[in-house]
């Protein structure tokens, strides 16, 4: 297939286009670029079609696929533009400040409620809260596993018992 018939094949059908390039952006002039670059993409990959295949398919796959991948593209970059005289770039990402003092505020309730904890509840929950396994707990305190199993939910019920008043 010659590339003048390949071109008159996309012109042919590049109206069917337009109504779907609508409905994926939702904006004319969005539109009118997608289907621009829907027809330089079928263009340049000729050699991809497979003639007698339907081209209408072929075209709408490209487009589906550019108007993903440009999706996917904007949606990583969120970014900002400031429309100023300066054209400030802002990226809003950045603008969360954290405030520790509250973080050690409520760091040092949980260490404290812990600390009330009683003894048989708190040493297996410490433990566990340090990484060791359940059967690692048992052996170490020479409990049985379904015991230290028990007492840690009964710390954590605890626990979460005394930090809902907060």
């Amino acid at each position: 297939m010659s590339n003048l018939e390949f071109g008159q094949m996309l012109l042919s059908n590049a109206d069917y286009l337009k109504p779907f390039a609508f409905t994926l952006t939702r904006d004319h002039e969005s539109a009118k670029d997608l289907m621009q670059e829907t027809l330089f993409r079928a263009l340049s990959n000729k050699e991809k079609y497979n003639v007698g295949t339907n081209i209408k398919a072929w075209m709408y796959t490209i487009m589906r696929n550019i108007f993903i991948n440009d999706y996917r593209k904007k949606s990583r970059q969120r970014t900002i533009f400031d429309s100023t005289p300066n054209d400030f770039l802002l990226n809003h990402n950045q603008t969360a400040v954290s405030n520790s003092a509250e973080v050690n505020l409520k760091l040092k309730d949980i260490q404290s409620s812990i600390h009330d904890l009683p003894d048989i509840f708190k040493h297996p929950f410490l433990l566990y809260f340090e990484g060791y396994k359940y059967n690692e707990i048992a052996s170490l305190l020479k409990e049985p596993l379904g015991t230290i199993k028990s007492r840690i939910h009964f710390a954590r019920k605890l626990l979460k018992e005394q930090m809902n008043r907060y």
